[in-house]
């Protein structure tokens, strides 16, 4: 696997939460950089060694537009309404 996709939400306590499309790993975080840390450790934790994506996305979606707007953001489309963070994992991260 080359490539993890996250999809991050504000979590409706406060905070962010992010869940892997495709895989079962979730976290959540206060803030976004912690979040950015908290999925790195997710990722660290459940793949074995040089399994690892060497990349993972997080997609921001967010939860102020209509019905339909967040159902299409949601699945990606149009991405005017999400924005896309990537981090780049050294292979020693």
């Amino acid at each position: 696997m080359n490539e993890l996709i996250f999809l991050v939400e504000e979590a409706p306590e406060g905070g962010y939460a992010a869940r892997a499309l495709g895989q079962s790993i979730f976290t959540e975080a206060e803030t976004l950089e912690e979040l950015r840390s908290n999925v790195r450790e997710a990722v660290r934790c459940h793949f074995e060694d040089g399994q690892a994506p060497k990349v993972i996305r997080l997609q921001l979606c967010a939860r102020k537009y209509s019905p339909v707007r967040q159902s299409a953001c949601c699945n990606f489309f149009p991405l005017a309404l999400c924005g896309f963070q990537e981090i780049c994992l050294a292979p020693n991260w």
